[in-house]
């Protein structure tokens, strides 16, 4: 492993060689490619430069073993730097490991109510909510295609569009379908209820990768709908799309402009498709070949959020957080590292 992270050095200085060079930045799209792949080797040049350093602490601790007078200092320091090599050999390993080429996508994120009536609805606002302080936290960005609120302050749907460095890398783990045990608020007798919410987590579909057949596409205009008050739209500048040939229907009415509104309903049409075509191709694969971690299967129970019991459970890989406020106000991380070691440490079985 670390040999192989010591050829990718080479090319790494190659690219800081190139980058330097004064003419680099008559060609701007050439140096945007090159400091992105500068970029993506960057941990493991890191990683590799740690390595080295517990190697040399290592043979040094090493040649003072067999001194009487600094012997004991050697040994611990001889343990602790074999330890350290271990460590960062393992994480050279994960390193390179082959990398989604889709974690650097913006995504778009489908949030539906599912069983709970109101209080679904309640809880896919809460979850939007969630989604949203976490992009805060990370520096994306959000914006709102398509939403349908309910009268309560719910959301019976919701499209959004979270750009940002590494979205679809944090985000993708999160498809499937969240369940909530908790007392709504209009319970007058104080049981809790169980409801549920489908997310789905697309990445953003790249024109030049996804050709979308516009004679396959009926355009239709409307007004915006939703719970009533200055949000709605007075104008039919509201626009649905259908993919005729899978009936599948994108709406867009956030936008006051129309063009807008169809040129992200044609954006969000493009990517489900493409997420489509790309599970079809999954499914072709054999099982014991997909991430047990699990993504993308909207009818898959990934997450309970139990408020009673102030405690948050990933299913695929039995993590329980009592910590749900945290988790609610959009601190993810514990959750989503958690996933991501553990489809990493699968990988490197399948490897």
């Amino acid at each position: 492993m670390v040999e192989k992270a010591a050829e990718l050095e080479k090319k790494y200085r190659q690219l800081e060689a190139e980058l330097s060079a004064p003419d680099i930045y008559s060609d701007m799209e050439r140096y945007t490619a090159l400091t992105k792949e500068r970029k993506e080797l960057q941990p493991l040049m890191d990683a590799l430069a740690r390595y080295r350093k517990a190697e040399a602490d290592y043979r040094s601790a090493e040649e003072m073993l067999g001194d009487s007078e600094l012997g004991e200092l050697a040994r611990e320091e001889y343990a602790a730097a074999r330890a350290d090599m271990e460590r960062t050999e393992e994480e050279i390993k994960i390193l390179l490991l082959p990398r989604d080429p889709l974690d650097d996508r913006n995504v778009i994120v489908e949030i539906r109510g599912g069983v709970g009536g109101e209080e679904s609805a309640l809880f896919a606002h809460s979850l939007y909510r969630m989604y949203s302080m976490y992009a805060q936290n990370r520096g994306w960005k959000i914006e709102i295609a398509n939403l349908n609120e309910t009268e309560l302050g719910g959301i019976k749907e919701i499209d959004f569009l979270v750009s940002g460095d590494g979205a679809y890398s944090r985000l993708k783990f999160e498809s499937g379908v969240h369940r909530v045990q908790r007392v709504p608020e209009t319970e007058q007798q104080g049981r809790i209820h169980t409801s549920t919410v489908t997310v789905a987590v697309l990445p953003e579909t790249d024109e030049s990768e996804f050709h979308l057949d516009l004679n396959e596409v009926q355009i239709d205009t409307f007004r915006s709908s939703g719970a009533g008050g200055q949000k709605v739209n007075k104008t039919s500048s509201a626009i649905r799309v259908t993919h005729l040939p899978t009936n599948t229907v994108v709406e867009c009415q956030d936008e006051r402009s129309q063009y807008k509104n169809k040129a992200r309903a044609l954006s969000i049409l493009a990517s489900r498709l493409a997420a489509a075509e790309r599970e079809k191709q999954e499914a072709a694969v054999s099982a014991e070949r997909r991430s047990q971690v699990g993504m993308g299967m909207r009818n898959e129970r990934i997450r309970t959020y139990n408020f009673p019991q102030g405690r948050v459970t990933d299913h695929r890989i039995g993590l329980t957080l009592y910590k749900i406020d945290s988790v609610m106000n959009g601190e993810l991380d514990e959750l989503i590292d958690a996933l991501l070691t553990h489809d990493r440490a699968e990988k490197l079985k399948e490897g």
